[in-house]
């Protein structure tokens, strides 16, 4: 397999990653090649990207021989077996790991600027490289993320040799390799272009990937204090705000996936806890739709004294209830707070059905969409299509159940949620 840039290669490594979308990924690039390769990962799967910064320990006078690596946060990896067969004496081990700390925080400096790094502690976590050689920095890589808190360490590359592939599986706990050539001398053979990645690129698609990564935000819903995910890609025509169902929150993997595709065509998202920790014990609290409206309408007030841009909703499970309820009661509004209206509504294997009695006053164009083995929810969002009185329609993504957890079933739904909003929302 050969690839024309780092660039296709990136986008390639991507469509093998895509089943990670659904596990809020985090992806590392190793600089400096691999981070171009890690920023299309990092795009495709709408996850944070960052560097990871390591720094190999070589023996001295036999530097080709690693006895350990380092990383940024203190962490420090060390092969004591290799320590003890060199027979080097500590103070000049310890002359070299000081040595190589120094360089260590100059590079993280240099490539984040003052951005801090992003966790690890508990995410499943992609260090990506544009080729593997000997494989040696990509395992001391791994062994850095999985002492920094790492849950799950994946490793993917475009190309690298058999035997470095069949070594490296017990660094990672899955690697994804698109090209294991047994002809293999070096990895720019591979490439088309594999001219140098300088510092300059780096950092410039370090700081376009923040660029769209969500700030941390407290909603203010009524004097209730929620947290939130505020993402505004610049020139962002519209925002969509998202109304969690279910008892899950704004971490969940499968609105995220979707927040992230609406980012990547220019639209900013809110997912925020329409719930607290402790509401959420109560399921109860789940089908109170009526609150849960009045709730994300205190947030879209919020948000609009913050954001002047039209707003959309995208609710899924009871979530869509809610979203239907508000956008009626936006619709409502008296003259004078016209720009309270919401500008186009989505549901995600939503149950319109709940706002049953609020369904005929909703404006907002509607896009229902529901998977074809998700019968009852089907029933009854074919029930709450006939109750709508806006322009609405109706999309059943074929194969998928309620979850849309078949391949490129959520795809599928980011794709028309996307379509919608840009169609209805963007002025």
């Amino acid at each position: 397999m050969l690839f024309l840039h780092r660039t296709d290669a990136g986008e390639r490594l991507a469509e093998a990653l895509r089943h990670l979308r659904g596990e809020d990924p985090v992806v590392l690039g190793l600089p400096r090649g691999g981070v171009p390769v890690a920023f299309r990962v990092a795009r495709a799967l709408g996850a944070p990207l960052d560097v990871i910064v390591v720094r190999k320990l070589g023996v001295p006078y036999h530097r080709e021989l690693g006895f350990g690596a380092i990383g940024e946060g203190g962490v420090r990896v060390v092969n004591e077996d290799i320590v003890r067969s060199s027979r080097v004496r500590p103070q000049d081990l310890a002359a070299v790991e000081h040595a190589e700390e120094a360089e260590l925080a100059r590079q993280a400096r240099r490539f984040r600027g003052e951005r801090p790094r992003v966790a690890l502690a508990g995410r499943t976590v992609i260090v990506v490289d544009d080729g593997i050689a000997t494989g040696s920095t990509a395992a001391a890589a791994c062994e850095v993320v999985r002492a920094q808190g790492a849950a799950r360490v994946v490793l993917a590359v475009p190309v690298a040799p058999p035997d470095a592939v069949a070594r490296l599986r017990t660094a990672a706990d899955e690697v994804v390799c698109l090209s294991a050539p047994h002809a293999f001398r070096a990895v720019g053979e591979w490439y088309e272009d594999f001219s140098q990645t300088p510092d300059e690129e780096v950092v410039a698609l370090l700081a376009r990937a923040a660029d769209v990564r969500a700030a941390a935000v407290e909603v203010d819903a009524g004097g209730l204090a929620l947290a939130g995910d505020l993402a505004l890609p610049e020139g962002a025509g519209a925002v969509v705000v998202f109304a969690h169902g279910s008892g899950s929150s704004r971490r969940s993997p499968r609105n995220r996936a979707v927040a992230a595709e609406l980012n990547r065509a220019g639209l900013g998202t809110l997912l925020f806890d329409l719930l607290t920790p402790a509401e959420e014990a109560d399921r109860a609290n789940v089908f109170a739709i009526e609150p849960l409206a009045a709730r994300l309408a205190d947030a879209t007030r919020w948000l609009r004294l913050r954001v002047p841009l039209p707003i959309g909703y995208f609710g899924a499970s009871t979530g869509a209830a809610a979203a239907l309820w508000a956008a009626a009661e936006a619709a409502e509004a008296p003259d004078g707070d016209a720009d309270a209206g919401i500008g186009a509504v989505v549901s995600r294997g939503g149950r319109p059905d709940l706002a049953g009695p609020r369904l005929a006053a909703v404006r907002a164009p509607t896009l229902l969409v529901v998977g074809s083995r998700d019968t009852t929810v089907l029933d009854l969002n074919r029930g709450a299509q006939r109750a709508l009185r806006c322009e609405n329609r109706l999309e059943i993504v074929p194969g998928a159940t309620h979850l849309f957890e078949e391949p490129g079933a959520l795809d599928e739904v980011a794709a028309l949620a996307r379509d919608w909003f840009a169609r209805h929302l963007v002025l």
